[in-house]
């Protein structure tokens, strides 16, 4: 069974940008949000996909992807999806032998930036960049499906900020 393994950061400062090596901007809704399962069309640069994802056990849960047409997905996102759509911009970071994700909301959490590693293993050995801020990966709040379902408006806790809205650390 496929399985993701991730953990997921708060960001602490806008260090990392001088290691980004590609950025893209996606644009995801969830046609079934929920805890036990969830199932999500990404569309993410020039390629789209659907995602059904399992219940979270700690940092791991099942997860199944297949690539779709860009047409459909967008039909999909116009049409199907519940709750709020999600965008931010995808940057992958190298560091440590790994690449790491940040994400930079657009909405519904607008400023908020998020880094998520994946990992081989739960218990797996990890370098920590300084720019990271506090681990979130317990946090249902900031899972993607949970800010979908969030009522318009509101707002996660950020980190501090360095006045331009950005994290500071």
């Amino acid at each position: 069974m496929p399985t993701e393994i991730e953990r997921k950061f708060l960001v602490a400062d806008d260090s990392w940008r001088e290691r980004v090596s590609k950025s893209y901007l996606i644009r995801q809704g969830y046609l079934a949000p929920g805890t036990e399962c969830s199932v999500r069309v990404r569309k993410a640069g020039d390629r789209a996909f659907v995602t059904i994802k399992g219940a979270k056990a700690s940092r791991s849960r099942p997860e199944y992807e297949y690539e779709i047409p860009v047409a459909d997905a967008d039909e999909m996102l116009d049409t199907l999806v519940s709750g709020q759509i999600i965008e931010k911009r995808r940057h992958h970071v190298p560091f440590g032998g790994r690449v790491w994700e940040v994400d930079e909301f657009e909405t519904p959490q607008p400023g908020l930036v998020v880094a998520e590693v994946e990992l081989d293993a739960a218990d797996a050995s990890l370098d920590m960049p300084a720019w990271l801020g506090p681990e979130v990966t317990e946090d249902p709040r900031y899972g993607n499906a949970s800010m979908s379902m969030a009522p318009e408006g509101s707002t996660l806790p950020h980190g501090s900020t360095n006045g331009a809205g950005r994290p500071a650390r």
